[in-house]
């Protein structure tokens, strides 16, 4: 089977010839096919000279007509220009064209009304889809499975929004991610538009309204903390410079994952310097919802009516598990009320053992049974919050920007209680920290202090350490174990000292 380009300017007389000559051969000849290329006059002589330069072929005026050799598994042979049309068309198909020249003339201001007509509808139909962009760094992990589903089926965002998801990973992974779209259009959902695949280029990020960053690759065993927050930072300072340059200024980014999150979100932070930075965190929520699931197990009770729980801290480090304003709804008891009744949490708890040891160890023993849903859904809810607002005062944990407060150091990210109003989050303020759980607070302060010293080649001098939390503290330890072992153990008056200190010196 013959197969021929045809490439020419939209108000090209000899383009508009070898035009009908070549529909002609194609609806009188069973085994010749042409494919055409109309441009428009002002776009023509760069795109011909970088199909040449491509191709390696010298051809300077329109059309051009070559042959393609894809069955052949080599590049396209180059015919030439409209005389080279003819001749072939007479020597190998005895057809000609006897066309005047004014009847091309006309054909080719035809064509040209067509072109416009054509590139406006194109235009108008482009301009009504105006999908959010979504894109997902890791796509390959288990969490972007179980993610794509949520938010495809209207239920974070709403019905009437069109997503368009871009699934993002190294090259390696391209397979797996061709396999995840083909499931992901399967789904048939109405409002997932178009998924596309990427790997990392200088396009990455283009026009993102969203960029979730899944990220659960911890250090390798023979490799010191150290080595692995420089290697964070190299890789998550070229993704920031990326969304920088790309994303829209009003981008939002989430930052999940077991492995450092409040390092990268502060990356992203200092690299991305034109995104506001409330717009960049990191997400606490799945230890959030792990908490409120061990609790729900020993009270026989269904997780949602757990509400205001906060998680304190690194999120991939330690971190403090705070229940002083927890509350129950719909709780059996002898007190029972409308749907906004709440009864206070730590009362119902009427094993103090339990809470103050064995939820400590249940807690952790949940994070080694991870796959990928409860992340998902962590992700999906904080963008519903996003989007939809947190329920009427609900508090809800989030790793943000420190600025100073609860007496914490500035310049980390940091998790803390928050709540989301008119799609911003502000910091819950007036809760206040009990004093069992000051010390947990102020060491994973110092532990993100570190990381972020070794990461942006800062003084040693800024570190707060802490000394061990006192019995009974709620608390949760992953990933840093390398970085906690350097730690000294100075008293409560020492840790709040060096603190100040290191608010005088940013300041």
């Amino acid at each position: 089977m013959a197969k021929f380009v045809l490439a020419g300017r939209a108000d090209c007389p000899y383009y508009a010839k070898a035009e009908l000559l070549a529909d002609y051969l194609q609806k009188n000849l069973p085994n010749f096919r042409i494919h055409k290329i109309t441009l428009h006059p002002d776009k023509w002589e760069e795109w011909l000279a970088d199909l040449c330069i491509n191709n390696k072929w010298k051809h300077k005026r329109s059309p051009i007509i070559w042959r393609e050799l894809l069955d052949r598994g080599s590049k396209g042979l180059l015919l030439g220009g409209y005389n080279d049309f003819m001749e072939h068309a007479q020597e190998y198909y005895n057809v000609t064209s006897a066309m005047m020249s004014e009847v091309m003339k006309d054909i080719a201001v035809e064509n040209m009304q067509t072109y416009l007509q054509f590139k406006e509808e194109e235009e108008n139909i482009r301009q009504q889809f105006n999908p959010l962009h979504i894109w997902i760094t890791g796509a390959s992990m288990p969490a972007c499975y179980n993610l794509i589903p949520m938010l495809a089926s209207g239920k974070v965002f709403d019905n009437k929004t069109d997503i368009w998801l871009h699934l993002l990973d190294h090259s390696q992974s391209q397979q797996i991610l061709q396999g995840l779209k083909m499931e992901a259009e399967d789904l048939a959902y109405p409002c997932l538009r178009k998924v596309t695949l990427h790997a990392i280029s200088d396009d990455a990020f283009l026009e993102a309204d969203f960029v979730i960053v899944l990220n659960d690759v911890l250090a390798k065993g023979d490799q010191c903390a150290e080595d692995d927050i420089c290697k964070i930072k190299e890789l998550w300072a070229q993704y920031a410079t990326l969304i920088d340059q790309n994303a829209r200024k009003e981008v939002k980014v989430i930052v999940s994952g077991s492995a450092y999150a409040n390092l990268i979100a502060l990356v992203i932070i200092k690299t991305a310097q034109s995104i506001n930075p409330h717009n960049i965190v990191a997400l606490p929520t799945q230890l959030e919802f792990e908490a409120r699931a061990q609790i729900a197990k020993k009270l026989s009770i269904n997780s949602s009516v757990i509400k205001d729980v906060i998680v304190w801290g690194n999120i991939s480090g330690t971190n403090h598990l705070d229940l002083q304003l927890a509350k129950l709804y719909k709780y059996e008891s002898s007190i029972w009320g409308p749907s906004s009744f709440s009864r206070p949490l730590l009362p119902m708890i009427y094993d103090r053992k339990w809470l103050k040891n064995d939820l400590v160890t249940e807690w952790k023993k949940r994070s080694e049974h991870r796959r990928g849903l409860s992340a998902a859904h962590s992700i999906a809810t904080a963008l519903s919050y996003w989007q939809q607002n947190s329920e009427a005062g609900e508090i809800v944990s989030l790793g943000v920007l420190s600025e100073g407060y609860f007496n914490l150091p500035v310049d980390i990210v940091y998790s803390m209680p928050v709540h989301f109003h008119n799609g911003i989050w502000q910091v819950c303020t007036h809760v206040e920290i009990q004093d069992d759980g000051k010390e947990t607070l102020f060491q994973a302060a110092a532990e993100l202090l570190k990381e972020r010293n070794i990461a942006f080649g800062m003084s040693q001098e800024e570190e707060v350490v802490s000394e061990k939390p006192k019995e009974g503290v709620i608390e949760h330890e992953n990933s840093s174990k390398e970085l906690k072992e350097e730690f000294s153990s100075p008293t409560v008056e020492d840790i709040q000292q060096n603190i100040q200190a290191s608010l005088d010196q940013d300041n």
